[in-house]
């Protein structure tokens, strides 16, 4: 019998649908595999290394990829880049060089895209703080802003982006001219008595910011060219429990994990990995899941789990996914109005998660101020 050759192919995939789930292998781990939440299948995954962040186009068209790479592994030439995947056959499109990039895991604020996907921005310590500007559009690097003692980087589309600083203060970066102009608010956050976790959220259709402190504190913030930043309340207190406290040996349910939060920002419920302890346990997994209207500050449900989880996501879609995992690198999928599991998927990974919220319209800008009529150059 006459043997066929064999044909190479190659298979695609959708774009970002709303019930994906995009998960890191987790520490030594790359990749970032794509499951489907509504079956538990397997769609995908992107390259990217175990150093590396990625964020999505707004448009769905695009995964951009922020990484490093040495010619010898661990050693020899260091380059770091953007790379452009296409969202259906994940194949490389470019790759865009800039001047560095800080290589630390666990972290969604280190790599962030605008709303309206044209630009992006990676957080840089080379050789101290900074941030590189990539124009997505042009596919090439702007400049390297130098931003000391601030990180955290936060999507600010009326001008350009903020981060929050370690004198408790955000600082906003008007990148629209060829020069930055950087301003700051009033510190509004202790960010050593009670620091703010990093994994916060951001939502696109009101341009705010949501915050929670390792107390258990809740704030929000309005970006724009000077953010306004609302006074935080308990999340406990919204649990009907006690507020919680920055005193050592005093245990309480406390927000830790890696990934501590996820916001579905059509209803405005936040979902936050809550545990026993004392302050500065932070980085304990939570044992519970606490659904927070924050509109009406209350927590409307809690959710013991059966292992500790560190990372938790949301789905933004009418009958909305939680996603959360364990130490194992399992995944577990649950209904967000019910708290109901739904299904288990093994060996995931148990890095960050990231859903896509794309086709969602952003917040109009606001009106640019018309220049004075008679000025000079007018």
């Amino acid at each position: 019998m006459e043997l066929k050759a064999e044909e190479a192919s190659v298979l695609s995939i959708l774009p970002p649908q709303p019930q994906w789930a995009y998960i890191r292998g987790g520490y030594g781990a790359g990749g970032i595999r794509i499951f489907d939440g509504s079956t538990g299948k397997m769609r995908g995954e992107v390259d990217i290394s175990n150093r590396g962040d990625m964020a999505i186009d707004p448009a769905g068209k695009y995964y951009y990829v922020s990484d490093t790479i040495w010619t010898k592994a661990d050693r020899g030439t260091r380059q770091d880049f953007v790379a452009i995947y296409d969202t259906t056959a994940l194949k490389l499109q470019i790759e865009i060089p800039i001047p560095g990039r800080i290589i630390i895991g666990g972290e969604k604020q280190n790599f962030i895209v605008n709303d309206d996907g044209k630009t992006a921005y990676a957080y840089n310590y080379n050789p101290q703080s900074s941030v590189n500007m990539i124009d997505l559009q042009k596919r090439k690097f702007v400049r390297a802003i130098e931003l000391p003692g601030c990180a955290s980087l936060i999507p600010n589309p009326a001008v350009g982006f903020s981060a929050l600083c370690s004198d408790g203060t955000m600082v906003t970066v008007d990148t629209t001219s060829a020069k930055s102009k950087i301003t700051h608010t009033a510190s509004f956050f202790p960010a050593s008595g009670d620091p703010i976790f990093s994994n916060f959220t951001y939502d696109k259709t009101k341009r705010q910011t949501t915050f929670i402190s390792y107390s258990g504190l809740v704030y929000q913030a309005t970006m724009g060219a000077a953010p306004v930043v609302t006074a935080p309340f308990s999340i406990q207190a919204a649990a009907g429990v006690r507020p919680g406290e920055t005193k050592p040996l005093n245990v309480n349910w406390l927000p830790g994990g890696r990934q501590i939060m996820a916001l579905h920002r059509p209803s405005g419920h936040l979902y936050v990995l809550m545990h026993k302890g004392e302050f500065w346990s932070q980085n304990e997994a939570g044992e519970e899941i606490w659904d927070l209207d924050i509109a009406n500050k209350k927590v409307v449900k809690r959710r013991p789990l059966k292992l500790p989880a560190s990372n938790i996501e949301v789905t933004q879609d009418a009958t909305p996914l939680l996603f959360i995992n364990d130490k194992e690198g399992n995944l577990y999928v649950l209904d967000a109005h019910t708290m109901e599991e739904k299904r288990k998927v093994e060996k995931t990974g148990g890095g960050l998660i990231i859903t896509a919220d794309v086709g969602t319209p952003a917040a109009p800008l606001p009106a640019a101020t018309p220049a004075p009529t008679g000025s000079a150059g007018s």
